[in-house]
């Protein structure tokens, strides 16, 4: 029994120690296999990305309320700015003899065209788009997503925020809902849809809010263009300075697809294109529109009287500098302080006085002439502008109703 027991031992020590030497040799086989699985097992399994959403029913709703505008001049209203812009006219010599056959004023008359895009901004057949796409043009023709052509009339514009109004005779048309420009954020993403080149139509890129609020001087340009090649206009009446309050985004935008509609990932209209920054004349990064809510309020205008009838605060003011600041006995040197009052001007008949320094308007900050101008050229007539002012060290606001200046 004894020998049995010794033999039973022996066996269970030897299989142990065969066991571990296997297990010992080929450990390097096992500990592979066994990583590789646990390497393996997350590729099966899904992985978040953080991707841009689907893009695709917002591109839709913009799609059906974007169209097509074409607009040139007639030949009657062609010859008849020549004949305006004539330095001769009235001149006996040039009225008895027709000079165009010494090669004056050849052609007789040039007429304009261009295309654009515009957003039907009411089921009646109310369309926005800028003012330069139609500022020229009495023929203007719309073509909707669907290919139905209309002819337009021009109902208002507005140049200083280059947008304009046209009115086709349609019924139950598709609309967009607006959306609060001062709420979108940079970085969102947006999609801008128009008609780029004017063959390429109903086109959709897509970017993301580059900046708000830029101002490019983009409209004063376009004036000094139009006078460079326009000698003749009067300039003892030079046109009122742009209002620009672009939102900035890098969608892709080209010639054609001015007064198209900048939409948000929820197809709701945030703004109406209408610039690219670009030395070429194409899309190099970066295109601006105009805020939903600079529409709206202008366009509300527009549709009612055909035009945005300002009215004058009535101040003459400079920035605050380092001077400024320490006779007024001023903590900043951001403000705007009044130098003079127009006699019965809407400021002087609230109460402002020389010397007061206006720090903001309706929540807005005023830091500069420029932001006083701003907030001044998009009141209309019968807005009051509650004006906070720095007046003896005291803050202050005083309710400034715009009047009409006579």
């Amino acid at each position: 029994m004894k020998k049995f027991i010794i033999q039973s031992l022996s066996g269970i020590f030897g299989g142990v120690l065969v066991l571990t030497a296997f297990l010992y040799i080929n450990r390097d086989r096992f500990y592979t296999s066994n990583s590789t699985s646990a390497l393996a097992h997350p590729v099966n399994q899904s992985v978040y990305v953080n991707a841009p959403q689907d893009f695709t029913v917002a591109a839709e709703k913009a799609l059906n309320v974007v169209v097509q505008i074409n607009a040139q001049e007639s030949e009657k209203l062609a010859r008849q700015k020549m004949e305006e812009n004539n330095p001769f006219k009235g001149n006996p010599l040039f009225r008895d003899f027709d000079m165009r056959g010494f090669g004056f004023f050849n052609p007789y008359y040039q007429q304009k065209k261009g295309s654009g895009s515009g957003v039907i901004y009411s089921q009646d057949g109310y369309i926005v788009t800028n003012n330069h796409v139609v500022e020229f043009a009495d023929d203007i023709e719309v073509i909707l997503k669907d290919g139905r052509k209309f002819k337009a009339k021009k109902v208002g514009t507005d140049p200083r925020t280059d947008l304009a109004v046209l009115k086709i005779e349609s019924s139950d048309l598709p609309v967009l809902q607006i959306a609060n420009s001062d709420e979108i954020k940079v970085g969102e993403w947006v999609l801008a849809v128009g008609n780029p080149f004017g063959y390429l139509t109903s086109t959709v890129t897509a970017g993301i809010v580059s900046a708000k609020g830029r101002d490019l001087n983009i409209l004063d340009q376009q004036n000094d263009e139009d006078n460079y090649f326009n000698p003749y206009q009067n300039r003892n009446n030079p046109p009122s300075p742009g209002i620009e309050e672009f939102i900035q985004t890098d969608a892709a935008v080209n010639p054609g697809n001015s007064g198209g509609a900048l939409v948000d990932v929820n197809g709701r209209l945030v703004g109406i294109n209408s610039a690219i920054a670009s030395k070429t004349g194409y899309y190099s990064g970066y295109s601006f529109a105009i805020p939903s809510n600079l529409v709206a309020k202008i366009v509300g205008e527009l549709i009612k009287n055909g035009t945005f009838e300002r009215g004058r605060f009535g101040v003459g003011v400079v920035n605050v500098d380092e001077d400024l600041k320490k006779q007024l006995n001023l903590n900043d040197d951001k403000g705007v302080v009044i130098t003079e009052l127009e006699e019965k001007g809407s400021a002087k008949y609230a109460g402002l006085l020389p010397n007061d320094v206006i720090i903001e308007i309706n929540n807005k900050a005023i830091k500069t002439v420029e932001d006083l101008q701003k907030v001044v050229a998009l009141s209309k007539i019968g807005e009051t502008l509650y004006t906070k002012i720095i007046r003896d060290g005291q803050i202050k606001e005083i309710p400034v109703k715009i009047k009409k200046m006579i």
